[in-house]
Formats: C-alpha cells, sequence, structure tokens
C-alpha cells in the first residue's frame, strides 16, 4: 500500500503541473487513465507477497477504484487530495448551474488575484477548478473546486481595488472581432490599423495591439514571423497545436505575443511596456492576456457589441476660468476631434490614475466659469442630481443644459448608480442634496457580460477630483452650490471619430 501511495502522488502531481502548463487546457472531462483495465483479478493476492520484487513490476496490482476515486474526490483540507463532496461529474453540473457571465467574472477575479491563468470564455475546466481549489486552500476554506456566495463576494471586494487602479474595462475589437481586456490608464490613445487595433499611454510607455491574419497563413508561418520581426529578442517561445506565446525584448521595452487559430485565421495580441514601469507592468500581463478572447462565442461585452458612433456627446465640466475641462474619459476612446460648440477645439492633458477621468484644454478661452469644489466626499445620503446635457437626438437637437435625478447605489464603495443615465450625460456633474457639487459621472462597461447586459454609470468622487486637478497644477475653485449657479460650469463635449 505505501508503494502504491508513493505511485498514486506522483501520477496526480504529474496531472495537475500538465494542467498549469498547457495553456489551452481541455475543458472536457480527462480520458480514462490506462490502469482503467486492470487484469482480471488485481486484488486477489493483496498479503501474500507484500514485499516480493516491489520494484520489478511497480504497475502489476493497481486498485482502480481507488484511483478513480483519487481523482473523483478533491480534498477539503488543501493537503491530500483523498476525499471531497463532489465528483467530476457534479463539479461539472454544479459549474452548469451558474451563468456564462458569473463563470467569467469568477474566471476574471481569480486571475486579479494570482491563480487562475486560462482564457476568460465563461466555460468549466480543470484549470478553473484548480484555481478555486488553490483560492479556497490559500484562505483555509473547505476546499470543493466551486465557490460558495460568501467567497465570491470576498474575492470580488479583494481584487476590485486593484482594477480600479488601473481603470481595467472589456472591449470588443471592432477590427479584428477579438474581446479585449484594457486598462484604462495605461491605454488612453487608440489607433484603428489595417489588421488591428492599438491601445497606448499618453507616452507610449505601454501599448496593446492586437492583429489579425486570415490570409490563409498557417500558425506556424505566423509563429516564425512574429519571432523574425525587428528589434525583437526572444527569451521564450512556445508553439502549440492552435496557439503560441512569445515573450522577451522589443527594443528597450519589455514584449509578450499571444495568438490563437481557427479555421485557417490566426488572432494574436501583443503586450509591450517599458522597463521602468515593469513593477506596474508584469502584474498586469496575466489579465491583459486572460482576457483576450479571440473568437469570442456565447456572450459579449455589454454595452460594447456595437461600433462606437462617428459623433458622439457627452457633458464636461469646466475646472479653470482658463480652458481648463474634465469629461469621461471612455466617452473620448478613438476621437480624431475633440470639440466643445462655441469654445473650440479640445486637446487631452492627463488622464487620472483610474483611467476614467480626462482632463481637457481648450487653449484661449477666458472667463469660462469654474465649478465650485466646496464638497469634500461623496453624500452619506442615496439621492443625488446629475447635471448634463443630453445627446441632441433627445431633445430635438438642442443643447439644452437640464438637471436630472439620480441615486447611488446601496453599496457606496463601489460609487455605481443604480441606473445608467440619458445618452449624453457622460461627464455629468453630480451635485448632493445640498447642491453642492459632489462628482463626474463616467460609464462603465462590465468586468464581464451576458444577453441583455448594459453600461453601469459610476461617479468620480470630488476628494479625487481636487487631488487630479492639483497634481496637474490646476487650483481647485470655489464657488455657490445650487443647480442654476452650477449649469454656468457645465459644457457639451463632442466626441468626432473617422
Amino acid at each position: 500500500m505505501r508503494v502504491f501511495a508513493a505511485i498514486l502522488a506522483v501520477v496526480v502531481g504529474g496531472s495537475a503541473a500538465l494542467a498549469q502548463s498547457d495553456p489551452r487546457a481541455n475543458p472536457g472531462p480527462a480520458a480514462p487513465p490506462a490502469e482503467a483495465k486492470p487484469e482480471a483479478k488485481p486484488e486477489a493476492k493483496p498479503a501474500a507477497k507484500p514485499d516480493a520484487k516491489p520494484a520489478a513490476k511497480p504497475d502489476s496490482k493497481p486498485k482502480p477504484k481507488a484511483t478513480a476515486a483519487h481523482k473523483e474526490k478533491p480534498s477539503t483540507t488543501g493537503s491530500a487530495p483523498s476525499a471531497a463532496p463532489l465528483k467530476p461529474s457534479g463539479l461539472q453540473d454544479a459549474y452548469a448551474a451558474i451563468p456564462a457571465a458569473e463563470r467569467a467574472a469568477i474566471q476574471n477575479d481569480l486571475t486579479w488575484g494570482g491563480d487562475f491563468t486560462g482564457p476568460i470564455d465563461g466555460e468549466f475546466s480543470e484549470r478553473l477548478v484548480a484555481a478555486v481549489k488553490a483560492y479556497q486552500t490559500r484562505h483555509k476554506n473547505p476546499v470543493t473546486g466551486v465557490m460558495s456566495a460568501e467567497e465570491r463576494k470576498a474575492l470580488a471586494a479583494a481584487v476590485e481595488p486593484r482594477k480600479q487602479s488601473v481603470g481595467w474595462r472589456l472591449a470588443e475589437d471592432t477590427v479584428t472581432g477579438a474581446r479585449v481586456g484594457l486598462p484604462g490608464k495605461f491605454a488612453t490613445k487608440v489607433t484603428a490599423l489595417q489588421s488591428g487595433t492599438r491601445w497606448a499611454s499618453d507616452q507610449g510607455q505601454m501599448q496593446i495591439e492586437t492583429f489579425r491574419i486570415d490570409t490563409g497563413a498557417t500558425l506556424d508561418a505566423v509563429f516564425d514571423q512574429q519571432k523574425k520581426m525587428a528589434r525583437r529578442r526572444i527569451e521564450r517561445s512556445d508553439l502549440q497545436a492552435d496557439s503560441f506565446v512569445i515573450t522577451g525584448m522589443q527594443g528597450l521595452k519589455k514584449m509578450v505575443v499571444r495568438a490563437y487559430a481557427r479555421n485557417g485565421e490566426v488572432r494574436g495580441i501583443t503586450i509591450v511596456y517599458d522597463q521602468a514601469m515593469e513593477g506596474t507592468g508584469d502584474p498586469l500581463v496575466a489579465p491583459i492576456s486572460s482576457a483576450f478572447v479571440p473568437f469570442p462565442s456565447g456572450f459579449t461585452v455589454a454595452g460594447a457589441d456595437a461600433p462606437r458612433r462617428k459623433v458622439e456627446y457627452g457633458t464636461g465640466v469646466f475646472v479653470s476660468a482658463t480652458g481648463h475641462v474634465l469629461t469621461d474619459r471612455n466617452l473620448l476612446d478613438g476621437c480624431n476631434v475633440i470639440a466643445l460648440p462655441g469654445i473650440g477645439n479640445a486637446e487631452r492633458i492627463a488622464t487620472d490614475v483610474s483611467g476614467e477621468l480626462v482632463l481637457l484644454r481648450v487653449y484661449g478661452a477666458r472667463n469660462l466659469t469654474p465649478i465650485g469644489m466646496i464638497g469634500s466626499a461623496m453624500p452619506s445620503a442615496p439621492n443625488v442630481t446629475l447635471l448634463g446635457i443630453a445627446d441632441p437626438q433627445a431633445q430635438g437637437g438642442g443643447a439644452a443644459i437640464s438637471p436630472a435625478n439620480a441615486r447611488l447605489g446601496a453599496d457606496a464603495s463601489t460609487r455605481l448608480l443604480e441606473s445608467a443615465p440619458a445618452l449624453g450625460f457622460a461627464g455629468a456633474a453630480v451635485l448632493d442634496p445640498q447642491g453642492r457639487f459632489a462628482g463626474i459621472v463616467v460609464m462603465k462597461s462590465p468586468v464581464v457580460a451576458g444577453p441583455g447586459g448594459a453600461l453601469q454609470a459610476g461617479v468620480v468622487p470630488v476628494d479625487r477630483i481636487r487631488n487630479f486637478l492639483e497634481a496637474n497644477y490646476v487650483a481647485p475653485a470655489s464657488g455657490k452650490p445650487g443647480v442654476e449657479d452650477s449649469k454656468a460650469s457645465v459644457t457639451r463635449v463632442i466626441c468626432v471619430r473617422k
């Protein structure tokens, strides 16, 4: 029995290691092991010669039932996988009862927690089960392979600040058809390429670029072409049947390339970033790589499945008398021209650390009315007033500044509104019940999406806005509270795309 236990530990350990190393592990049930068909009488003489020729035939007396049970019953303690409440079929049934969008959310959060490294596709897989077990083991919870509601909530709460710190969001790449995860803080500039899309930070410290090759080139050929590109020094490369990964240096930047093939087409993503920002860039590689889904099916990013409009309208808030304006960064994705009617074209100055706000400047503007920042924090009461300019289609071509009632969600820490406001209110001012400026509306795509999903609206609070302005040498203004006085500080922002 000691010999068999040792052999069994090696077999199970090898299987787990293989599952962790294969970037496209088969999510279906594993094939039966070779010992599933033992000799007719494997236990006929279990104790006759317990020590006879122990090394001659180490697998000559397997116990298939014990092996099956060993695989079907994961550990509840995290030490030896000898017993568990669910069999593989039970695990699959348990995950089948979870909506695809929620399964993808679990994968996404486990990626940010460092436990999951596979694609965020909402599919059941041994890799996902292993990641859940790793999380449960580390937190000394019962190791079941399925997250309880309490664990799910705790995990989401733990990783949410990390996502918010980089402005994490999902987007549909209309050029390649892939789904992409983006750190908005480092993806402020968008450029459409011939075979993909590039998202880059303001000074190009980080660049995320997709590519699509549908000319019939084989995966092997694309793999070789990517390795031989100019200025690349390859440190590691791995070619699988339907995917490859390449890591190394591109000039003076760190580089990761991932690509996948299907039906004669290759879709991939390249991530490059300065060595000086590796402390920030290295932890983002796994979330970006896992969020990249080259051939999405079943569900898409909520609110992002339709192409962005060529001309999109939003709201901005004056924060200085000389042309500084704050608005929602997401509103300005891919803009070739940013205009403030009656004032002039605006230039991007800076993006806040969360990637949610952008500071604009209209040069030559004078005597504007900056919003008074006399508040200090988000209101404790749920009722707020949004002050914005609705889309022209919603007001017969007009440009009236109008208030709209709204409520903050029950969980104030997320700063989400209970429902998204009307088109045109991205970047609108938020006033507390006393009429004091409390923040700015930003539109958010949910981390994952399912059919019928919708955009969410959040609020960047006034204390963060004040810090952002001071970091960019714009002094926050003082002023009077109230809807009527605040209207003078609100302007329409127009984004024009090619």
